[in-house]
């Protein structure tokens, strides 16, 4: 069993986020071709009120292809934490042998996820925004998974210049700034206290919150934005009937109450969903948009993006010899 530590994850993908933008595009093509195993995730909620809006999450997967893997990320959300001055999610990743079905990694799985949802969102947001790349973005929400997103737009995006920044707390907006400006350089990050003004800024959107029901439109955004949805709870149903629809698999994303669930249940149909972002990787589908049109990626969040990078990360972090190996870990 090789144990790889935060460090040992965070020094393994610094820097490589067009190799992992490459690696999270080929799991969807893969997905789109049959070639994967992703059961739906498993929620474990908590009976008690204290515990309303945290959740345990599982997802199990398999990517086929030249290398396969299988093995399945554990990731706690608890929301509170950010007041406390942690962060919100933490995660873990076990990866299994395919030979014997033994555990032959363990591996901290926060940067991991967070990267992932990165790379899937600068991906989309590369595929989806046509000839003309927008040269900047607006971000909602301003904590981790916002944070890796800009840092991942830049790598897809060499032209972005530009992030204007919204949150319900501005000091926290003010401070993401700072944050921003030194993480991700060429980019310049402006607070905005105004959410109207922040939507209307940029042709970009990403929506990273912690919003369990829906609460916003997009009827202040420049007509034809694109929304990176990748907190899922935002948008509201008239909304999301209004757009032209990506995912990267619909009977993922509508559950849980997201808010294509939501569209779901009040049309009784999916028509609403125009592609999964597989499909167009793949040329077997296209979007058509009319004039002025949002189009809105909503990614579920596949397991099988965790297991194609932790596997990813064992590789390279086993071969420059970072990580604890326990070799008895089986053992009696």
């Amino acid at each position: 069993m090789l144990i790889l530590r935060r460090s040992d994850v965070v020094e393994t993908l610094t820097g490589r986020e067009r190799e992992v933008i490459d690696l999270v595009a080929e799991a969807y093509r893969l997905h789109d071709e049959g070639r994967t195993a992703l059961p739906h995730s498993t929620f474990l909620r908590f009976p008690e009120e204290e515990h309303g809006r945290d959740r345990i999450i599982g997802l199990p997967a398999y990517r086929g292809g030249a290398s396969p893997v299988a093995g399945m990320k554990w990731i706690a959300s608890f929301p509170g934490n950010v007041a406390a001055g942690l962060e919100r999610a933490s995660a873990t990743v076990v990866l299994n042998s395919l030979e014997n079905g033994r555990p032959s990694a363990f591996l901290e799985g926060s940067v991991i996820s967070a990267k992932r949802t990165a790379a899937s969102a600068a991906l989309a947001a590369r595929v989806l925004s046509g000839q003309a790349p927008p040269t900047g973005v607006t971000l909602i929400g301003c904590g981790v998974i916002n944070l890796e997103i800009l840092r991942f737009l830049k790598a897809a995006l060499p032209g972005l210049r530009d992030a204007a920044l919204y949150d319900m707390d501005p000091a926290r907006a003010e401070a993401f700034a700072r944050t921003c400006t030194e993480a991700v350089p060429g980019v310049r990050a402006t607070a905005v206290k105004n959410l109207d003004a922040a939507l209307s800024g940029h042709p970009l959107l990403s929506l990273a919150t912690t919003a369990a029901e829906p609460h916003l439109d997009l009827s202040a955004c420049p007509p034809g934005t694109t929304v990176l949805h990748v907190s899922l709870r935002d948008l509201s149903v008239e909304t999301i009937l209004g757009a032209v629809n990506v995912v990267d698999d619909t009977d993922h994303v509508c559950r849980e109450r997201t808010s294509l669930d939501l569209a779901q249940q009040h049309t009784g149909n999916r028509d609403f969903v125009a592609a999964q972002i597989g499909a167009l990787l793949r040329g077997t589908t296209h979007i058509e948009r009319k004039p002025g049109q949002h189009v809105v990626y909503s990614p579920f969040g596949l397991g099988v993006l965790d297991i194609a990078l932790a596997e990813y990360v064992r590789e390279r972090a086993e071969r420059n010899g970072l990580g604890v190996r326990v070799d008895d870990f089986l053992e009696a």
